[in-house]
């Protein structure tokens, strides 16, 4: 590889761009928008176990290979039958027969990206349990493909004996149908990139911007200088007048909230004055109060923050959270600590780059009084995307893998609810069952449904919705179609993604897909 295509992914999207972008930047610029340099870090680091050379697989595979996952394994002592070479595009179809399908597999995956290792391991999956399974443990995320039933409780079973072990993917296909699952104990999101924005505190204006807004003389401006006046400033300055007028309170009537938009209206000097209508638009934000958002309250109370729990916790997250709950309670607006990041909106170079310069000065002030608060020390940049980041925190927990099949009031509160995810679930469960008690027989359409009627109890009534699943998984209980695959390559991915990068929110629960149809749903979480 090039000293060009070795340039560091941080130094690559960070360093003030001086000539043109190297290899890796090019390669991968569209997905760094998406999670940026943090997250193609963790990707690079990462090392993925997939257990099964199947079209499923290697679709998943494919998605991550791409992307510039670090190392994958493919964990497979099969051969290449006539059925594998029909429905897996990275085999080399008839010449492959025979051969080893991790072998085969992993040589053109491989091809797919230069910067990533690939290797195949010919082992069976019950001997290195038996024998090695701190080597599964060695992976960042482990993911199965219709696994053995008993093989999967095992490895389910070890990876979850410990909160340190690698989170596992299990995912399960027959024909049109298919659902996947992820088991993990704990999974903390900085990055969440949620759609709600983070409050720019209008109503309760920090001084810096309550001075600024009130300084400005209105009336003294030209047009053109009328015109290009921040809505946040027009917006603070607006609530200040209104309050000194009404006894210090915001709007709170609907009467009021139309006369103080009405009032905003006229101090435009021109009908065209984007900025007042931005305003208006805006107005809401003065009389909603900034604070702190009820999912980040429920945290504060998060077992994890107990003294004990700190006491022995080594994740820096939880003592970025402990700063947190400290920092709101000693703040005398009560809120998170201010973000520099400001919206788009109608302005000009100047009146926009004075208002980024009060807020990210702000911003840094409160950032400075956070940091004050920590007990541990804290990578800076990690310090910098808690704080920024504050407002869509989230904590996830998860279940063991089959703890909601041993639920059987669970699985017929389910039916009730969501009877056709449920019923395809159930479906692929019974076929895994099935599989595991007899191998040399096909299932049927009346086995499946009698062993769907042992995880609900037989005096639960399957819905119409069971009839259509189960004709499915009998018609073709151990079909791979390559569409199918290709559909649960691409979800399975993202998800895998969302898990390594700890970036967006994952799927929790069981993910039913449902391809003759074509919809998805989430049961189980």
């Amino acid at each position: 590889m090039s000293s060009q295509d070795s340039q560091d992914i941080e130094t690559a999207t960070t360093a003030i761009i001086e000539s043109a972008p190297d290899t890796k930047t090019r390669r991968y610029d569209r997905q760094l928008r998406l999670w940026a340099t943090t997250g193609q870090s963790a990707l690079e680091s990462s090392r993925i176990l997939l257990i099964s050379g199947s079209a499923t697989s290697t679709s998943i595979l494919k998605n991550l290979v791409l992307p510039g996952i670090g190392h994958f394994t493919i964990l497979d002592h099969a051969k290449v039958s006539h059925s594998d070479a029909g429905n897996n595009f990275f085999l080399e179809g008839y010449n492959s027969i025979g051969k080893s399908r991790a072998e085969e597999a992993v040589q053109l995956l491989s091809e797919l990206n230069d910067g990533v290792e690939g290797r195949a391991d010919t082992r069976t999956l019950e001997s290195i349990l038996e024998s090695h399974p701190e080597w599964i443990t060695s992976f960042t995320i482990v993911i199965a493909h219709n696994l053995d039933h008993a093989l999967l409780n095992k490895l389910s079973v070890l990876l979850w004996k410990d909160s340190k072990y690698p989170p596992l993917v299990v995912v399960r296909s027959a024909g049109f149908l298919a659902d996947f699952y992820i088991q993990f104990h704990e999974h903390t999101i900085i990055e969440s990139h949620s759609e709600t924005s983070p409050s720019l505190r209008i109503d309760k204006p920090f001084p810096a911007l309550r001075e600024h807004a009130l300084s400005l003389e209105f009336d003294k401006m030209d047009s053109t200088e009328h015109g290009h006046i921040p809505y946040v400033v027009i917006l603070v300055r607006a609530l200040e007048d209104w309050k000194k007028s009404h006894g210090g309170s915001p709007p709170t009537s609907y009467e009021e909230r139309q006369q103080f938009k009405k009032g905003i209206r006229e101090m435009k000097v021109k009908d065209d004055e984007e900025n007042y209508d931005e305003a208006e638009a805006q107005a809401y934000r003065c009389w909603t109060e900034t604070k702190i958002p009820s999912e980040i309250t429920t945290l504060f109370s998060d077992p994890a923050l107990s003294t004990e729990a700190m006491d022995s916790s080594r994740s820096p997250f939880f003592h970025l959270l402990a700063a947190l709950k400290e920092y709101t309670e000693h703040s005398d607006t009560h809120t998170l600590p201010l973000t520099s990041t400001l919206p788009d909106m109608k302005s000009d170079t100047h009146n926009y780059i004075h208002l980024q310069r009060l807020y990210k000065t702000r911003a840094e002030e409160e950032k400075q009084i956070f940091k004050s608060h920590l007990r541990v020390p804290v990578d800076d940049a990690m310090v910098d995307s808690f704080v920024k980041n504050a407002h869509a925190l989230v904590v996830l927990r998860g279940k063991p893998w089959g703890t909601f099949d041993e639920d059987k009031a669970a699985l017929v509160e389910s039916l009730s609810t969501m009877p056709k995810e449920t019923c395809i679930h159930l479906a692929l469960s019974a076929l895994s069952l099935l599989q595991a008690s007899d191998t040399s027989v096909s299932p049927s359409a009346e086995s499946i449904r009698a062993k769907i009627k042992t995880l609900v109890g037989q005096s639960t009534e399957l819905p119409d919705e069971a009839d259509d699943a189960i004709e499915e998984i009998a018609r073709a209980p151990f079909s791979e179609l390559p569409n199918t695959a290709a559909f649960l390559g691409g979800m399975v991915a993202q998800e895998v993604i969302k898990m390594v990068t700890k970036q967006y929110v994952p799927v929790k629960g069981y993910c039913v897909i449902d391809l003759i149809e074509t919809w998805t749903g989430t049961i189980g979480a």
